[in-house]
């Protein structure tokens, strides 16, 4: 059995954490229906999860193309889901 790092350790959970409240600010933003701050906490959480794409490319600069990805389809689907006040959410079935 390996030994715990406790270093690593703290790393992963300060990670996990991070990543996990910056998820709940995106979420809050996607309900919100704001489309910069969503964008925004989008590509903030890829950035703190891009140790995978780091870790399979072993080239960082792969996590600037995943953070400009998350930024710009978050910032889409809040301009298409944003409507009028008083209509119709987008999906409703039609009356």
């Amino acid at each position: 059995m390996a030994a715990i790092d406790p270093l690593t350790a703290g790393a992963v959970l300060a990670a996990t954490a991070a990543t996990d409240a910056v998820y709940v600010m995106f979420t809050a933003a996607v309900v919100a229906r704001k489309r910069v701050p969503a964008a925004t906490w989008s590509s903030i959480w890829y950035l703190l999860s891009s140790f995978a794409v780091i870790s399979y490319t072993e080239n960082w600069l792969y996590v600037a193309f995943a953070a400009i990805g998350s930024w710009v389809g978050a910032y889409a689907t809040i301009t298409f889901l944003h409507r009028p006040p008083g209509g119709p959410p987008v999906g409703a079935a039609p009356e």
